[in-house]
């Protein structure tokens, strides 16, 4: 019993998802349509398992980023270093997206995924993808008409903007600030103690989604033709998150990237389950604060802002999806249109912000701007479930990364929290 105490929310995590695999891929050869298994199981007792740990997560995201956002912005001693923190966390995500694409293009014209591929290219017509908005219209998409429906529309980058003019305000009003304050700081306390209570039955959701994953994946044909596009994304992947991510941290900051990374392990494993960057948020503001010692004034401003347009983990499937689609057509792309794609891929990771099915829409951006047909995206679907919950635990790698490294910067940090191991460990997260 007292061992069990003791056991980490990673390893609970660990152990809820590994059992949920293996329950997973027993259950997929009978889940079959009309079948107890579909009935009771995928589509009954593991659905509601996860979808609602999901739904509470993300009830939380909102007044969370909210409340969270406007007390670190009031909480500046200076405002108008909220434009330093501003240009120093875009141009990170930016230099990371433009890494992790470079890399993912060169790994993929060395290794030639497509070249092997036992699969036939679909005709033109025969896939469609949304098309993205301009960069006019994100501008002027940020800033809210009606800042309750940007809250319960979800729209991240309205509501970072009406948090932070609304946390400037109080900052700059005096005493009526000053009581809000502490009202605010208040359901911010509260909010977090939620987010600690929800951490107690996400090993039980881990379980409910990984077991519904692998109990519908039925990807083993397909993967026989996608095999080399699929292990040639996940290994770019895991050598960004793992190498890339640490080296920079530890080039800019001088700390102990290991410390960095098993710190991270149980949040990358969340997000890895989950599959998104948006209902992650709780978790890697909590981890970034009381694990990784950044102050709230800075994480609360750079993680959701993060989650919104930090995309490196697409970038890197763009990267190789392009030349895989390249390769299955048989088209010889340049070595302009590979600077096409990975400037292309850069700034449309802030172009896309905020739009259902991003990865797509970018992807599908990419290949039309260096004159590759969109319908190649038709192929690479089969598999993209995995490696979607593998760009979502590096997104949040990154978002944690580049939270830490302005934490520093801007003196916002506490060194001492970050090197200590039990730092934020309450079991809880």
């Amino acid at each position: 019993m007292s061992a069990n105490k003791k056991m980490s929310l990673t390893a609970k995590i660990l152990i809820g998802m590994f059992a949920g695999m293996v329950i997973g891929a027993i259950l997929n050869p009978l889940n079959v349509d009309g079948s107890i298994v579909q009935v009771v199981f995928i589509e009954g007792l593991f659905r509601i398992m996860g979808d609602a740990f999901i739904s509470t997560l993300m009830m939380l995201v909102v007044p969370l980023v909210f409340f969270s956002l406007v007390v670190g912005t009031c909480s500046l001693s200076d405002p108008a270093s909220l434009g330093r923190l501003g240009g120093k966390a875009v141009g990170l995500y930016l230099v990371t997206t433009a890494i992790a694409i470079s890399i993912a293009l060169s790994v993929a014209i060395m290794v030639k995924p497509g070249s092997s591929a036992a699969l036939q290219a679909p005709e033109v017509g025969e896939f469609s993808a949304r098309e993205a908005p301009g960069f006019v219209d994100v501008l002027l998409d940020m800033v809210p008409r009606n800042p309750i429906n940007a809250m319960a529309e979800g729209n991240m980058l309205q509501i970072i903007v009406f948090a932070l003019l609304f946390g400037i305000a109080m900052a700059l009003v005096g005493k009526p600030g000053e009581r809000l304050k502490g009202i605010f700081e208040d359901i911010n306390s509260v909010i977090m103690k939620l987010v600690m209570l929800l951490m107690l039955v996400a090993p039980y959701g881990v379980f409910a989604l990984m077991a519904r994953v692998f109990g519908e994946l039925g990807w083993g044909d397909v993967l026989q033709g996608l095999a080399m596009y699929f292990f040639t994304v996940f290994a770019v992947l895991i050598f960004h998150g793992f190498v890339m991510y640490p080296l920079i941290l530890s080039a800019l900051t001088r700390l102990n990237p290991k410390i960095f990374l098993k710190k991270m392990l149980s949040t990358q494993l969340f997000a890895f389950t989950i599959s998104s960057s948006n209902a992650t948020i709780p978790v890697t503001l909590k981890t970034t604060r009381e694990r990784l010692g950044v102050d709230n004034s800075v994480g609360s401003f750079t993680v959701p802002l993060g989650a919104t347009i930090n995309m490196d983990g697409t970038a890197i499937m763009q990267g190789v999806a392009t030349v895989f689609i390249a390769q299955i057509y048989g088209i010889e792309l340049t070595a302009m249109q590979y600077l096409v794609v990975i400037g292309t891929a850069t700034l449309a990771s802030i172009g896309t912000a905020g739009v259902p099915g991003v990865g797509l829409i970018m992807l599908a951006m990419v290949l039309q701007q260096v004159g590759l047909p969109v319908e190649g995206i038709a192929l690479i679907l089969g598999v993209d479930r995995l490696l979607d919950m593998t760009r979502t635990a590096v997104n949040i790698t990154g978002d944690a990364m580049v939270t830490t490294v302005i934490g520093k910067s801007e003196g916002k940090f506490d060194e001492s929290v970050y090197n200590d191991p039990e730092a934020g460990n309450d079991g809880k997260l």
